[in-house]
């Protein structure tokens, strides 16, 4: 399995599609894994250089102990970058991984080539807050099975449910295999959360996506986003839920070859 050194931890990642292509980076949702890319990977490494990796705290990168901060992970990124020898790419991320894209552009922007926001937001409101706190309770307790159930309706659509019973019932066992202490850690970082007062500091190219039918990073969190990058462009998945990587794929996976495509190095040369 590929894993490099970077900021003094050992980080896991797949590098798909053609060696001199555009460089896409996703990152991932604080319950995904490199493996939830798939539909993208798919897809995406057709037209450009894919990355993905886990982060600090997920899966089959290091969890380091300390404090866990979404401008750490942007470190990590960086170094990822550095260590692969990768100047600049576009940076793309769903959930937890689009505040960690969003950090990274604002604290890295010589190495963000545009910055792709999914279902993400700027800052937590009361209402984010409070439905987000039952992951870090489940997280706190070990328990996977609430961890399942306190997040099962809001990251997909009741369609997908429908049609993914033999997915779902799965899924409580492989939440099992959650590193319970470093989720603790990561939902903290994301309840320390804010740079609304920083968004017009984004000067890249940027995509802010939303699905329609998210109802825990919605439309309002999007919008706020937009007002705060004038220059963003904004996309309503019809249909799409919280988990748009995986519910509404072929969608989004043309809004995100036709976006990179658009803001890519040799266009801009050009």
């Amino acid at each position: 399995m590929p894993k490099i050194e970077a900021n003094g931890i050992s980080l896991y990642y797949e590098l798909h599609g053609p060696e001199d292509g555009e460089v896409i980076v996703l990152n991932n949702g604080i319950m995904m894994s490199t493996a939830s890319w798939g539909f993208q990977v798919r897809d995406l490494a057709k037209h450009m250089r894919v990355l993905v990796y886990d982060c600090r705290g997920m899966w089959q990168s290091d969890h380091p102990e300390g404090d866990y901060t979404m401008e750490l992970h942007a470190d990590d990124l960086a170094a990822l970058l550095k260590a692969l020898g990768i100047a600049k790419a576009h940076i793309a991320g769903i959930s937890y991984g689009s505040e960690v894209s969003l950090t990274f552009a604002l604290n890295y922007p010589e190495m963000t080539q545009s910055l792709i926001m999914m279902d993400g937001v700027s800052e937590l409101t009361p209402l984010l807050r409070a439905q987000a706190h039952p992951w870090l309770i489940a997280a706190e307790r070990k328990d996977a099975e609430l961890l399942f159930a306190t997040s099962i309706f809001l990251n997909f659509s009741e369609d997908w449910i429908v049609r993914n019973q033999a997915v779902i019932e799965l899924m409580p066992k492989t939440y099992g295999h959650i590193n319970f202490e470093s989720f603790v850690k990561l939902m903290k970082s994301f309840e320390a959360f804010n740079m609304t007062e920083r968004l017009s500091e984004i000067k890249c190219p940027t995509l802010i996506v939303v699905g329609e039918d998210d109802l825990i990073k919605g439309r309002s969190h999007s919008e706020r986003m937009l007002k705060g990058i004038p220059h963003a462009e904004y996309i309503i998945i019809p249909g799409g839920a919280h988990a748009i990587c995986i519910d509404s794929p072929a969608p989004l996976n043309t809004m995100l070859i036709g976006f990179v495509l658009k803001h890519s190095q040799a266009e801009n040369i050009n």
